[in-house]
């Protein structure tokens, strides 16, 4: 076996690694059965053992594999959860899913056969800049944030926070720092405010000291950050903000008419895209 080629300013160690991540990607290694030694490696590829050993630490930064003490090195896989960020009803419901109330989460990790647990907060902050543009505000004003930090098997699997002008939530259920039957979503459409539309921004990042603790994921693995600005026929509502750790979730967005999908066959899993990395 040899390390396929890669341009001159491709150290040896990442080309090992981006064959690696191939193996992995093709189903060769499984989540119960240690990787082949670092000998064996060696072996196979014909390199230096800090080669191999650099190529390793490589994947264990990506939160790819696990080194267990006197046992060896495996894959650390986390399942990967599908969320319906947003898409046509496949059904008729009873109201929109624009700001994926609760019960969808809930919906899907039952389908998944997974619990969903879920810890509330509620607080008062200054609201930052980015916020503050999106909900018409000056930066500094006071907000009213709405946090759930949910786990899937006990596993920590995203942070949503819910910012609302201080005025809409003044005197309401979203002052109460607990959830809210029906979601938050009864209690706009209560005030008037039932979100009619949506804008998501979606980008990936590093998390920060306090995000990385809370995910415990690999030293490697970004965020999903997903901003959603809701609106009603006045204008913006709220922004949610959902950060999942990339390892462990995939959002899904339908366009255009699904009707057709109940009777198609399930979507393959798609191919790991590290292996688009690979030389």
């Amino acid at each position: 076996m040899t390390i396929p080629r890669g341009t001159a300013q491709s150290p040896k160690y990442q080309r090992l690694a981006a064959d690696l991540r191939r193996r992995i990607a093709e189903g060769e290694f499984t989540a119960d059965a240690a990787l082949p030694v670092e000998s064996e490696l060696e072996r196979q590829y014909g390199v230096a053992r800090n080669t191999v050993r650099l190529a390793v630490d490589v994947l264990v930064n990506e939160g790819r594999l696990v080194r267990l003490q006197g046992k060896g090195t495996y894959l650390r896989e986390h399942p990967v959860l599908d969320h319906r960020a947003y898409g046509p009803t496949l059904a008729p419901a009873p109201r929109d899913c624009l700001a994926a109330p609760s019960a969808v989460y809930h919906g899907e990790a039952a389908e998944a056969g997974r619990e969903l647990s879920t810890d509330f907060e509620m607080m008062i902050v200054r609201a930052r800049v980015d916020i503050a543009e999106r909900l018409g505000l000056r930066p500094g004003e006071a907000i009213v944030v709405r946090r759930q930090l949910r786990l899937l098997d006990r596993e920590p699997y995203s942070i949503e926070e819910s910012h609302y002008r201080a005025g809409l939530a003044a005197g309401t259920p979203l002052m109460e720092p607990d959830p809210v039957e029906g979601g938050d979503e009864a209690v706009l459409a209560a005030l008037g405010r039932t979100e009619v539309g949506a804008v998501d921004h979606l980008v990936a990042r590093m998390p920060g000291p306090e995000e990385a603790q809370w995910f415990q994921g690999g030293p490697g693995v970004p965020l999903m950050v997903q901003t959603r600005v809701t609106y009603d026929r006045r204008g913006p509502v709220r922004v949610i903000e959902t950060r999942y750790s990339a390892d462990r979730s995939r959002l899904v967005y339908g366009i255009g008419d699904l009707g057709a999908r109940a009777s198609l066959p399930a979507p393959a899993t798609p191919v790991d895209p590290a292996r688009a990395d690979a030389p």
